[in-house]
């Protein structure tokens, strides 16, 4: 694969310690890492124009192969000339496998060496088999900047057995659709699998360095039922000592903001997680105060923005507290919007805050003042 496209430049590390802020160049634009990338699910971040997710300082979306390859289908995403045309977004974009979505469907999925036979049962109930192959193939018909091989994320707590076959299984996955996929303008990531086994996750690692150059890697199988205490006592020596230090980590599917500060110290790069938008639809805020429930009657006659503190277009333009909870009480679809918007605007800033840091060489300093403060009460 040309990989002049691409390139993960380090620009700085936290002096005696493993976070570190670095530029990832795409072919849609260089992205300045650690980075949260909102999660448009069908081709949109739910309830927010483009334009506006721009504003609010994303340098790259994540869209979901799953949903996306049930409808509209990646042929006509492709003939519609690709999903950045499709979704009206001309930056990086990320495309998933879609093997959670697949396997979160249970009894409904059969797993065998030659990939996953699965019923969308949250579409048309049609019997779905994917390869490794197949999954490229779709991947490279929408067409992102990035796309992830096909996995097993096994969920906890899990037997042994269970989440070594699924490192099997991943690995055996990932050597194929390194051999398949063949797209140069699109970095193809391999993902470390292994539950909480520290063991596993380096022996998934070890077989990804060794089937193929992956441009980065995603670390599966975290967030998925477990504490994030017990998270951490494998991702922290995974990500700080064994990864590569030359590639950018993605931590998948984590998104409150202390346990992306806490990753951002481990030496994690990107992130991705619906939960700034699935949790501003259910009425909740993230602050400098911690995490707020809006629908509390305490707010029915509190004229403060979401938070005095923060910049965004919600907080800066007139939108207080009893209107926002007045409309999510109501179920007016602008209250999930608008908190949608701050959470997702929070979530950058609070990366941007971190990059500083460790630019200036003060992040250890930045995150002791974070878990110190009422803010990192978030989840």
């Amino acid at each position: 694969m040309d990989q002049i496209r691409f390139g993960f430049d380090v620009v700085a590390r936290e002096p005696g310690g493993s976070a570190r802020a670095a530029v990832l160049a795409t072919p849609h634009g260089d992205i300045e890492t650690p980075i949260f990338m909102p999660v448009g699910t069908k081709a949109t971040v739910k309830g927010i124009p483009t334009a506006t997710v721009r504003e609010l300082g994303a340098q790259i979306v994540l869209a979901n192969t799953y949903h996306l390859s049930m409808r509209p289908g990646p042929d006509v995403i492709a003939a519609l000339g690709g999903i950045h045309r499709f979704m009206n977004w001309h930056g990086p974009i990320l495309t998933d496998s879609g093997g959670f979505q697949v396997f979160s469907h249970k009894d409904a999925v059969t797993l065998s060496n030659e990939g996953v036979r699965f019923i969308a049962g949250d579409y048309d109930g049609s019997h779905v088999f994917w390869s490794p192959e197949d999954n490229m193939a779709i991947a490279e018909k929408l067409g992102a900047d990035i796309c992830m091989q096909l996995d097993q994320c096994p969920g906890y707590p899990a037997e042994r057995s269970f989440v070594e076959r699924a490192v099997e299984l991943s690995s055996a996955w990932a050597e194929r659709c390194w051999r398949a996929h063949s797209r140069c303008d699109q970095a193809l990531f391999g993902i470390v699998q292994g539950g909480m086994h520290l063991d596993l996750r380096l022996r998934s690692l070890a077989h990804l360095e060794s089937c193929g150059d992956f441009i980065g890697y995603g670390i599966g199988g975290y967030s998925v039922g477990e504490s994030h205490e017990t998270m951490f006592q494998t991702l922290a020596p995974l990500v700080s000592e064994h990864m590569p230090q030359s590639k950018p980590r993605y931590l998948m599917g984590v998104g409150n903001p202390t346990t992306l500060l806490k990753a951002i110290a481990a030496g994690v790069d990107m992130f991705d997680c619906v939960l700034p938008t699935r949790t501003g639809r259910m009425g909740t805020a993230f602050s400098s105060e911690g995490r707020l429930n809006l629908r509390n009657a305490r707010f029915a006659l509190d004229d403060a923005p979401i938070d005095p503190g923060c910049a965004c277009p919600v907080c800066s333009g007139g939108y207080t507290r009893a209107l926002i909870r007045h409309l999510v009480v109501q179920r007016e679809m602008l209250g999930g919007i608008l908190l949608s918007e701050h959470n997702i605007f929070y979530l950058l800033d609070l990366m941007k805050r971190a990059r500083r840091a460790i630019i200036d060489g003060r992040y250890s300093a930045f995150l002791s003042q974070w878990l110190d403060s009422p803010a990192a009460q978030d989840y």
